[in-house]
């Protein structure tokens, strides 16, 4: 499992977030103060404070590829 925090600023990052998770196999859950959604669900993520990063829990120890796309989420 790999735990990371990103930021979705536009209405745009977020559908193009929900479109590379589900390209995956695996469970991502997100997590913002006591909710946790799961990644492939955009209304869950618009239930979410987007004005703040966001912990993402890759449930996959193989997941290089699908963090390489995610890049520019990513809060580093």
């Amino acid at each position: 499992m790999k735990t990371f925090e990103l930021l979705l600023s536009s209405i745009n990052d977020v559908k193009d977030f929900v479109n590379t998770v589900s390209k995956y196999d695996f469970d991502v859950d997100l997590t913002s103060g006591r909710y946790v959604v799961d990644a492939k669900s955009i209304m869950g993520i618009f239930s979410l404070d987007l004005s703040k990063p966001i912990k993402v829990e890759v449930h996959s120890d193989d997941c290089d590829k699908f963090m390489a796309e995610l890049d520019k989420f990513i809060v580093k």
